[in-house]
């Protein structure tokens, strides 16, 4: 039976990138070695850095415009902490909507003051504040453009003169944005881009070195640009599959052919959530995520039997977080249109039983 993988991550990857890292594991450019294990500083390795290092600038429209890309590790909870390590002198401005700017905000504190210009949490973090001002005196500003847990996403971000991070990490490759109004952003490959193990930072060089902290070496941003990722080994298997991950986006059309198909799926989910009288959306129609869609049973008692209907049908990941509860169904880019219409072929036909 083919599975349908709602997972909201580690995430579903392309058929393809699964078969050709398969078999480097096999046998990696014909070496007769394993990707797991050829040195991370020999020629075959240090070419797949620079390949995924460049895809994801090309596929950004960041090239030539003084940003570099890097492939860390630690996870995007572990930029929660470099970022102001790196950036934060005296006082800087977060966005509040959910679970990971809650702590990116509880990190940022070690190293100064911080302005939370505005929160969704009066309404259980449902939706995405909107008009609020961000001060003048901040270092940077700090917002998360995809809430996994919750399926919210900002549509329209804020224009400041200061610099602007971005935790993308539900959501990064899967839309069309100016993506040089951003200064630094970050995104953990397992939600939308490969394995997890390594995390994507991509950074506008002209803002480092303002801060007058000392910082770690594996703190320290400008370290791992001047040994171009390679500062420590790498996550050498999850660079490798990013890589074939970005090849694929590239080779079907970059990010505007992918946005194209996200909004289909997001679409029908969303219509069949929202006529089918058995289910409510989670979050405010107007932030809905094009990733994650949240929902629920309007009846509970429902519960038992549309989890049978939709595990027999072949539904993987549907469960939706254990501090929201209710559904999640994460559609990232390589989820196809055909599973997405599975899962409203079965919300229908419990809508027919009911």
């Amino acid at each position: 039976m083919k599975r349908h993988n709602y997972s909201a991550g580690p995430c579903i990857l392309p058929q393809e990138v699964f078969q050709e890292a398969s078999q480097a594991i096999l046998d990696f450019n014909n070496s007769g070695l394993s990707i797991l294990e050829i040195s991370h500083r020999s020629k075959d390795f240090v070419d797949v850095m620079e390949e995924a290092r460049s895809l994801a600038l090309e596929l950004l429209g960041l090239e030539g415009k003084g940003y570099k890309a890097l492939f860390l590790q630690g996870g995007a909870s572990l930029q929660f902490l470099m970022t102001p390590y790196n950036l934060l002198q005296n006082k800087a401005a977060y966005l509040n909507t959910g679970t990971w700017s809650t702590k990116a905000i509880k990190e940022a504190k070690y190293f100064g003051e911080v302005t939370e210009v505005a929160s969704s949490a009066d309404k259980d973090f449902r939706y995405i504040p909107k008009g609020f001002f961000i001060p003048s005196d901040v270092d940077y500003f700090h917002c998360t453009s995809n809430n996994t847990i919750y399926g919210t996403q900002i549509k329209e971000f804020p224009n400041t003169p200061k610099p602007v991070v971005c935790d993308m990490s539900s959501d990064i490759f899967s839309r069309q944005l100016d993506f040089s109004k951003f200064d630094l952003i970050y995104a953990g490959a397992q939600k939308n881009m490969g394995p997890a193990g390594t995390t994507l930072v991509v950074i506008k060089e002209e803002i480092l070195g303002k801060v007058n902290r000392p910082i770690p070496s594996m703190m320290d941003y400008r370290v791992h640009l001047n040994k171009a990722s390679m500062f420590n080994t790498p996550a050498v298997y999850a660079v490798y599959v990013s890589m074939l991950t970005l090849r694929w986006l590239k080779k079907n059309g970059g990010i505007s052919a992918i946005e194209e198909q996200n909004e289909k799926k997001a679409n029908l989910l969303y219509s069949e959530i929202d006529i089918n009288p058995l289910f409510e959306g989670y979050a405010a129609k107007e932030d809905r995520s094009n990733m994650n869609a949240t929902f629920n049973l309007v009846n509970d008692d429902l519960k038992e039997t549309f989890d049978t209907m939709w595990k027999e049908a072949g539904v993987n990941g549907l469960n939706g977080h254990r501090s929201v509860g209710g559904y999640r169904a994460s559609m990232y880019n390589a989820l196809s249109l055909e599973s997405v219409q599975v899962l409203v072929d079965v919300m229908s036909e419990l809508e027919r039983k009911a």
